[in-house]
């Protein structure tokens, strides 16, 4: 089982080019495309847009220049101060490396670093402690233990199914997950993988957050690490949320044509943090055609993406997977499918104390005096008399219905049962509990 130490050697700075693990023809194209998009180019900021040691940048030059592919424009004391562009020999052979592809970034890892390299930061991560799951929920009002019944979801990264009525809190819940997540224990990350010569841009700037305490010593010891490879980088656990939007596309490495660039799947960016898949049953996708794209995945924590040619590849599948659903759980997926996902949890409605302590909650935090005779109202004619069940969203909605209406009749919001009934006549629609 890989651990920290096997860690460390993946991630060791590379000094020579047989250290990269990758063909040197790519990092020569790389090169081709930056002189020729920029110009006359340092070799520091070469190493700056490759991230590569900076002797190896200044080999590749030296080879080029023997080669009359580029020129010296600037001389320094050092040649790793000089400045070059390119010939036009070179200019020739940047365009047919543009014609390959037009990737310009950091310069990719070769994927079975990037396995390695996911499978000992998952196999060995940071424990969460039931102190920690409670104190990331501590703004919510959820049943006694709750807690108890995700934190292992959570700790075995695997997966979570979130059922129950809408309104209660399963995307706030997930939501607090991830924020857990994401705080709790950094991960390294390659900005790009290759295989084949392909390259696969793993990072992304909406997903993945730079970690701010990196270079610096953390009680995760991950950040203490000396003399890592520049092309990888540290960053929080990633939280990736979709809803009604998920395609089976997203799924899968999308190819651009043009620039001929392969953008990674939705769980390969969520590798290591936590994919939720927001309103389960409601995709363009059904249920079952995701079930069959993810059954394998889901048993054996490995993924297999298939490439423009043909070519498979197999990646590691190291997420917490969350589906949250309003949705009948029997009636959205099979047996099997259910006994893939290791904890079921289900978020109902709030009984009346339970209402009483998120409203009382919510008062606090929008500073509207809590009236307990207003609130005996609201619950006698807008609920017991209504029929209409509780959601743990109603009381912030209403205040902040409460809010409005006394905002623009310029009057003091408050619990009185004039402005209740004038907010839940707003909010509710013809007895029926919003969705």
């Amino acid at each position: 089982m890989a651990g920290p130490d096997d860690l460390k050697k993946i991630l060791a700075q590379a000094t020579t080019i047989a250290q990269l693990g990758v063909s040197p023809s790519l990092a020569i194209d790389l090169i081709y495309r930056i002189l020729f998009t920029e110009g006359d180019v340092s070799v520091g900021r070469i190493v700056e847009v490759t991230r590569l040691y900076p002797q190896i940048v200044d080999g590749l030059m030296a080879d080029l220049q023997h080669d009359h592919l580029v020129e010296v424009v600037k001389a320094g004391a050092l040649r790793v101060s000089y400045t070059y562009r390119l010939t036009d020999e070179g200019a020739s052979r940047a365009r047919d490396a543009i014609a390959r592809t037009q990737y310009v970034g950091p310069f990719p890892v070769d994927i079975e670093a990037y396995r390695k390299a996911i499978v000992a930061q998952t196999n060995d991560r940071h424990r969460i402690s039931p102190a920690e799951v409670k104190q990331a929920l501590a703004h919510l009002t959820l049943p006694e233990q709750f807690h108890r019944r995700i934190g292992p979801a959570i700790n075995s990264g695997s997966s979570l199914f979130l059922y129950g009525p809408p309104g209660n809190g399963k995307t706030t819940v997930a939501q607090a997950i991830a924020r857990l997540l994401g705080g709790s224990d950094p991960i390294w990350l390659p900005h790009a993988i290759t295989i084949g010569g392909q390259i696969i841009q793993v990072v992304d700037p909406m997903v993945h957050v730079p970690f701010r305490g990196a270079g610096e010593s953390e009680s995760t010891g991950k950040t203490s690490f000396i003399g890592v490879d520049k092309r990888w980088g540290l960053f929080q656990r990633p939280g990736v949320m979709v809803g009604g939007e998920l395609t089976l596309e997203a799924l899968e490495l999308r190819f651009e044509p043009v620039t001929k660039i392969y953008e990674a799947p939705l769980q390969l960016k969520a590798n290591g943090g936590m994919f939720l898949i927001d309103d389960f049953g409601r995709q363009t996708i059904s249920p079952q055609q995701l079930l069959n794209r993810w059954i394998v995945p889901l048993e054996t924590r490995i993924d297999f993406l298939r490439l423009y040619s043909g070519q498979t590849l197999e990646i590691p599948f190291r997420q917490l997977i969350v589906f949250a659903t309003n949705l009948d759980p029997a009636s959205l997926v099979d047996a099997a499918f259910l006994r893939r996902i290791q904890m079921k949890v289900e978020l109902g409605a709030p009984d009346e104390k339970m209402f009483y302590q998120i409203m009382a909650q919510m008062c606090q935090h929008y500073k509207i005096p809590l009236d307990k005779a207003g609130f005996v109202h609201l619950l006698q004619k807008w609920y017991r008399d209504a029929k209409r069940p509780m959601q743990s969203v109603h009381p912030r909605d209403l205040l902040k219905t409460i809010l409005a209406i006394a905002d623009y009749a310029g009057i003091t919001p408050e619990m009185t049962p004039d402005l209740i009934d004038e907010a839940c006549s707003c909010y509710f629609v013809d007895s029926v509990a919003p969705i």
